[in-house]
């Protein structure tokens, strides 16, 4: 057997990344999204886009993904393995030059089916065999128009807030007691100055709500009736469509459900500007948001297993 050659793809090679036969049980496949170039209309670029070649036959494939103004990937979301090539899996992550995170995507309740299981535990563990580690497992949402929208419960006022310093601001207060393992890699990461861990957090939501091509005015801060703030919540756009793009309660406001009320608020203030399918997301061991986001008529579409 010859020992397998790792390399990008050239503009004109989809049809080569497209050749490895494939059954699409897990992976971007499973949101209807194909593989497809820039130059095909898709939002994969070639040179993001890497092969394993085992006498010219494609034996693994990955592909990194990023926004159009994105200069570098900001993940790895499609990976697939031919049988009895994990190392040829692992082998084209360990060479391709970029440390993002994978996402990767499985239907809803992965684990009791023994073929699901066997095709996401291929692919996570040639991504830990090249150097990845878990991070968290989450829950994907999509809510559409038929499943109706739920009432908003008029505990709340909501303004909005166009001084990005006080955005901040309330972020840090949101992610200094935080069950969100991306908020929390972020703090730890900062070492012992927890300040600087929470500026680095909050400016990654930040910066979020920056790339998302929706209107800054969307973004929310709510108030109880006394006056104090709750929280915050962000109606936004990703290159996929609508989405809850943040939901954040400071801490000395919960307890009394107010989450709730905000994803309530999001999902009415995103379907009045014309959503009829909007995408949400938490982690799976964020059981009150869990339960909220059920609460409100939102299904489970996916897991999907983030490795960094």
């Amino acid at each position: 057997m010859t020992d397998p050659v790792f390399r990008p793809l050239t503009g004109s090679e989809a049809p080569l990344f497209r050749s490895l036969p494939d059954p699409g049980l897990v992976g971007r496949v499973i949101t209807g999204v194909e593989y497809r170039t820039v130059a095909e209309g898709g939002d994969y670029r070639p040179e993001w886009t890497w092969v394993a070649l085992r006498d010219s036959v494609v034996v693994a494939r990955a592909a990194w993904w990023g926004g159009p103004k994105d200069r570098e990937p900001m993940l790895l979301n499609w990976l697939d393995i031919a049988d009895g090539e994990d190392e040829a899996g692992a082998e084209l992550l360990r060479r391709a030059p970029w440390n993002v995170e994978y996402e990767l995507i499985a239907p809803a309740g992965w684990r009791e089916d023994p073929v699901l299981r066997a095709a996401v535990e291929s692919r996570a563990g040639a991504a830990q065999a090249a150097g990845m580690k878990p991070l968290v497992e989450r829950f994907h949402y999509r809510w559409t128009a038929d499943l109706g929208l739920p009432a908003r419960p008029g505990r709340l006022e909501f303004r909005p807030e166009p001084d990005d310093d006080v955005i901040f601001d309330v972020l840090r207060r949101v992610h200094s007691a935080t069950l969100d393992a991306h908020a929390r890699r972020a703090i730890e990461e900062s070492g012992p100055d927890r300040e600087s861990g929470l500026d680095r957090a909050a400016q990654e939501e930040l910066d979020f709500f920056r790339w998302c091509p929706s209107p800054r005015e969307w973004w929310q801060l709510a108030y109880d009736p006394a006056g104090e703030l709750v929280g915050i919540h962000v109606p936004a756009h990703n290159l996929s469509g609508p989405c809850v793009g943040f939901i954040g309660v400071v801490p000395e406001q919960r307890g009394h459900g107010y989450a709730y009320d905000l994803l309530v608020e999001c999902t009415n203030v995103l379907a009045e500007t014309g959503a009829t399918v909007i995408a949400g997301a938490t982690d799976q061991g964020n059981f009150p948001m869990a339960a909220h986001f059920a609460r409100a008529g939102y299904p489970v579409a996916q897991e999907r297993i983030n490795l960094i």
